[in-house]
C-alpha cells in the first residue's frame, strides 16, 4: 500500500501497490527533434537532459528514447550499426549515464528503443556477410538467397518492402559478378536478420543486458511482430500489401508463431533483473496485427508486458468507431491480465490536430478541439498511455515541407509525399518568435535539421506554459488528476446511455468520461461542473467536439 495526495481535495488516499507500468504515462522523445545542445541543428542526449525538468513538470512517468545508437541515419537511427554504443551525433556513453542519473533523481523511468528485426547495412555482421561466400556462416545471420530466372537475375520471391519497391537487393560478389540477393523488408540499407540463427538471439541477449546493467527501465521493441519469416520464403498472393497499407500485412513475413518464444525469453531476462532489486523492467512492443485478439497473444503473462494498441490511433472521428475499438481492446487485451497501451500520436503518423481537422492547413479549429477531446478520452481509459513529443503543445502536422528537405526513406524510394513522416518530426519550438525557436543553442544562423514553419511560434513551450488554456495545461491537468484519483489507469469500464454521437462511460472508481463527437451541444451524462474538460463546459451541457470528466455515484461496473 502507498499514499497519494488527491489532486482536488488535498487529502491522502490509500492505493494498492501495483506494477508501475500498468497505468504509466510515457512520453516519446524523438531525440533528434527534441532539443539540440551543440548547435548542429540536431537534438541530442544532453538536450534530453536539459528538457527533463520540463517533462517532470508535465507529469509523465517516464520517457521512451528513439534510437541513438551508431547509425548511418538512412532511417534516422532505425538502421543500427552498433547496438551497444551512442552515435557521436547524439553524445556518448558518459552522457547517457548522466541522463540516467538525472532521470533517477527526478523519478522518471527510461525506456530504450530496440530494433531486432533488421540492422544497418554498415553493421559489422553485414559487412562480413558481403565479403563472405554464399552459404557461409556470416551470410546465415541474414536472409541471403539465390535469384530466380536466367543467371539469377530475378529476386528470390515477389515480396515488396514496407517502404516501397522490392524487398530484395542483389550483391556483387568478390569476383565482381552479380551474386545472391538479401532480404530487406524496409530499405536496402536495413537487411533483415535471420532469427532462426541462434547467433542472432545470443547477440541481443548481450545487448539487453548491457543496457539493463546501465540502469534502463525497459525497452520499446520495434517491429515486434516481425523477426521470423516463412522458412521457405514462398511467393505472396498479395506482394504489394505491405507497401500499399504501410503495415505488417504479409503473413509470410510478419506475425509468425516462432516470435512468441523470443518474447518469452526476453521477459525472463527482465524478470531476472526485477528479482534482483524489485524494480520492474518493462517490455512494450510495436505490434501491428489484424485483430485485437491476435494483439492479445503478445501480452500473455509470460510474454511482453504491453504492446501498443494502434486501433485508437487509426480510428475515424466517430463515436461508434471509438466505442468498437475500446470495447475490443478491453475485452481481448485486458482479459490477458495486461493493460491496454493507448496511443494517439507517434513518429510515424499524422498528428491528431491535422488528422482530425482539415489536412493541408496548420490545424483547423475543429481539428484542435477534437484533438483536445481525444487526449482527455485517452487519459481516462484504463491502462497505460503514450504521448508523442509536441502532442502536449497541440502541434499540427507540417504538410508543406519542400521536396528538397525531405529525409524520409519512403519519399526517397517512392517519390510520393502521400505517406511521408517528416511532417510530424519537425523539431520542437521552445521559445522566441522565429526559427530555431530555442531548439538549438548555436548561433542565430543555426538551422534545425528540418525547417520549422513560422507559425510554430504560436506553439512554443514558453507560451504554452504561460497560457492556462493551452494544450499543455490540459495535458498537465489530466495527468495530475490521473495520478491523484485512485488507480485511474486500472480497472474496467461500463458504457452509459448517451445521445447519438456521444460516447460516455463510467469507471469502477466512479470517474465518468464523456465525449461529444458531434458539433452541437447535448445534455451532459452527469449533473454538476466537471472535474476537467477539453473546452468550456457549463454544468449539465456537453458542447460539441468536447470531452469532460466527472465523479459520479454510478454503480461500479
Amino acid at each position: 500500500m502507498h499514499n497519494r495526495r488527491h489532486a482536488q481535495t488535498g487529502q491522502r488516499v490509500t492505493l494498492n501497490t501495483h506494477r508501475w507500468w500498468r497505468d504509466a504515462v510515457i512520453y516519446q522523445v524523438y531525440v533528434r527533434s527534441f532539443l539540440d545542445s551543440t548547435g548542429d541543428g540536431i537534438g541530442d542526449l544532453a538536450g534530453v537532459r536539459a528538457g527533463m525538468p520540463y517533462l517532470k513538470k508535465l507529469g509523465v512517468d517516464g520517457i521512451w528514447l528513439s534510437p541513438f545508437y551508431p547509425s548511418p541515419q538512412h532511417d534516422h537511427g532505425y538502421d543500427v550499426a552498433d547496438y551497444c554504443d551512442v552515435d557521436p551525433l547524439f553524445g556518448d556513453l558518459a552522457e547517457f549515464d548522466l541522463l540516467m542519473t538525472d532521470a533517477r533523481r527526478l523519478g522518471v523511468k527510461v525506456l530504450l528503443d530496440i530494433v531486432p528485426n533488421h540492422c544497418s547495412s554498415e553493421h559489422p555482421w553485414f559487412r562480413e556477410a558481403l565479403a563472405a561466400e554464399p552459404g557461409s556462416a556470416a551470410r546465415a545471420r541474414f536472409h541471403f538467397a539465390d535469384g530466380r530466372g536466367p543467371d539469377g537475375a530475378e529476386p528470390p520471391n515477389n515480396w515488396h518492402a514496407m517502404f516501397g519497391g522490392p524487398a530484395w537487393s542483389r550483391v556483387t560478389e568478390a569476383d565482381g559478378n552479380p551474386g545472391q540477393w538479401y532480404l530487406n523488408m524496409f530499405t536496402s540499407e536495413q537487411p533483415d536478420l535471420n532469427w532462426r540463427n541462434p547467433e542472432v538471439g545470443a547477440h541481443f541477449d548481450q545487448v539487453l543486458r548491457l543496457w539493463l546493467d546501465r540502469g534502463v527501465d525497459g525497452f520499446r521493441i520495434d517491429v515486434a511482430a516481425g523477426l521470423f519469416k516463412h522458412p521457405d520464403l514462398p511467393d505472396s498472393p498479395d506482394p504489394e500489401a505491405d507497401a500499399r497499407t504501410r503495415d505488417s500485412v504479409n503473413p509470410l513475413a510478419w506475425n509468425r508463431p516462432e516470435v512468441h518464444d523470443v518474447w518469452r525469453h526476453w521477459r525472463s531476462v527482465c524478470e531476472e533483473y526485477t528479482a534482483r532489486d524489485g524494480r520492474d523492467r518493462l517490455l512494450v512492443g510495436e505490434v501491428s496485427v489484424p485483430t485485437a485478439r491476435e494483439h492479445a497473444q503478445y501480452v500473455r503473462p509470460d510474454e511482453l508486458h504491453q504492446a501498443f494498441f494502434f486501433d485508437l490511433l487509426s480510428a475515424p472521428w466517430n463515436a461508434d468507431a471509438f466505442r468498437k475499438v475500446i470495447s475490443e481492446a478491453m475485452q481481448d487485451i485486458a482479459g490477458t491480465g495486461s493493460t491496454v497501451t493507448w496511443v494517439l500520436n507517434n513518429h510515424d503518423q499524422v498528428r491528431t490536430v491535422t488528422r482530425y481537422g482539415e489536412l493541408g492547413t496548420e490545424g483547423s479549429g475543429l481539428g484542435t478541439a477534437r484533438a483536445r477531446a481525444a487526449a482527455l478520452l485517452m487519459l481516462a481509459l484504463p491502462g497505460a498511455a503514450y504521448i508523442y513529443q509536441g502532442e502536449e503543445l497541440g502541434l499540427p502536422e507540417v504538410v508543406d515541407l519542400p521536396d528538397e528537405v525531405l529525409t524520409d526513406p519512403i519519399f526517397r524510394r517512392t517519390g510520393s509525399r502521400a505517406r511521408i513522416r517528416d511532417g510530424c518530426r519537425v523539431p520542437l519550438p521552445w521559445s522566441g518568435h522565429a526559427s530555431p525557436f530555442g531548439f538549438t543553442s548555436g548561433a542565430d544562423s543555426a538551422k534545425p535539421w528540418l525547417p520549422q514553419p513560422a507559425y510554430f511560434a504560436e506553439y512554443a513551450t514558453d507560451r504554452a506554459l504561460a497560457d492556462t488554456r493551452s494544450f499543455w495545461h490540459l495535458y498537465r491537468d489530466g495527468l495530475q488528476l490521473r495520478a491523484g484519483l485512485p488507480q485511474l489507469g486500472e480497472g474496467a469500464l461500463r458504457w452509459l446511455e448517451a445521445p447519438p454521437g456521444v460516447l460516455a462511460f463510467v469507471r469502477g472508481d466512479g470517474v465518468v468520461c464523456a465525449v461529444n463527437f458531434g458539433t452541437a451541444p447535448t445534455p451532459a451524462p452527469v449533473s454538476g461542473t466537471p472535474l476537467l474538460s477539453s473546452g468550456p463546459c457549463p454544468a449539465g451541457v456537453l458542447p460539441g467536439s468536447t470531452a469532460a470528466w466527472w465523479i459520479s455515484d454510478c454503480t461500479n461496473p
